[in-house]
């Protein structure tokens, strides 16, 4: 009943990302009773659900505990769900009742429901070391609204067929909703989000204004020179300087399926020789690669065929 709020009203959207950082943070305040407390949290925004249906809601990837205001990092491993739920439907009916989109009797009547028509579920937990674990939940995050690997088309057909996904205990196949291709079509046009509008939020600790504080007092407190290092200090070996220097090339792979290492004309592995970063002598080599292209190829040379005697 109330989604229709946020599919009018997109700026909404980020306040009820707001709303779930501010619910997250409170409870572990009052949890922990220190001034200052930040947890960090990252948000995705997603509005649809099953079958592209318009269903707004947020992903949070929270830690596990937060910093006092000294830096001083407390864990804590567990907020109630239940509470959570109470304190974000809370945040969000007052949201819409601040906007003017919900009036304090239509609150009063939701009260009355024996389901408040929310939910809130943490009890996915990711180790800090299990980095496929952690790529797999980012990735949930960040889904597409519709997987083409479960949508059937005809061509032809007025109908599509989009299959639900199916749950661990489900000992067979759910068989697919029907839509109206055009309906289908329309339920994925509502997901695009506005332009300018971010999905993805960082809060707290993660925010930018947090990072930047952070890298700005890590770079005054770094040595000016190598012989001012501690003697304790890890240097990276050459190893994992390699390493280092081949990240790239393994994001680039990840998002665009595609080695940027491999020679497109041999397919043997190549091997980062330097870093050009002058924009002029950059601009002389991309110069010089289009004036080659351009130069037409000779044709070959024709063979002469060779005079024999009478």
């Amino acid at each position: 009943m109330l989604r229709i709020y946020f599919l009018h009203h997109r700026e909404l959207l980020g306040a009820l990302s707001l709303a779930a950082y501010q619910t997250v943070k409170e409870l572990m305040a009052a949890a922990v009773e220190e001034k200052g407390f930040r947890p960090g949290m990252v948000s995705v925004v997603q509005t649809f659900g099953e079958g592209a249906k318009f269903h707004p809601h947020v992903h949070a990837l929270c830690s596990r505990g937060g910093w006092t205001a000294s830096g001083e990092w407390i864990p804590l491993p567990y907020v109630d769900e239940a509470a959570a739920e109470k304190l974000f439907r809370h945040k969000v009916l007052a949201l819409l009742h601040r906007r003017g989109l919900l009036s304090q009797e239509r609150i009063d009547l939701l009260d009355s429901w024996r389901r408040s028509g929310f939910s809130v579920h943490n009890r996915v937990f990711v180790h800090p070391r299990d980095g496929r674990a952690f790529e797999a939940l980012v990735r949930y995050m960040m889904r597409p609204p519709v997987s083409l690997s479960r949508l059937h088309f005809t061509p032809g057909s007025h109908e599509v067929v989009y299959v639900p996904k199916v749950g661990h205990d489900d000992s067979e196949p759910a068989e697919g909703e029907r839509i109206d291709a055009m309906e289908f079509v329309a339920r994925v046009l509502v997901q695009i989000p506005d332009p300018r509008r971010h999905l993805v939020r960082y809060y707290g600790a993660y925010s930018n204004a947090s990072r930047g504080k952070r890298k700005k007092a890590a770079a005054s407190a770094e040595p000016s020179s190598p012989d001012q290092a501690p003697e304790d200090a890890e240097i990276p070996d050459g190893l994992y300087r390699a390493a280092l220097r081949r990240r790239w090339a393994e994001l680039i792979r990840r998002v665009y399926e595609v080695d940027p290492l491999i020679c497109p004309r041999c397919g043997s592995e190549m091997r980062v020789i330097g870093f050009i970063t002058q924009p002029a002598l950059i601009d002389r080599i991309l110069d010089h690669l289009r004036r080659r292209d351009k130069i037409p190829r000779p044709p070959p040379l024709s063979a002469q065929p060779l005079a024999t005697p009478a």
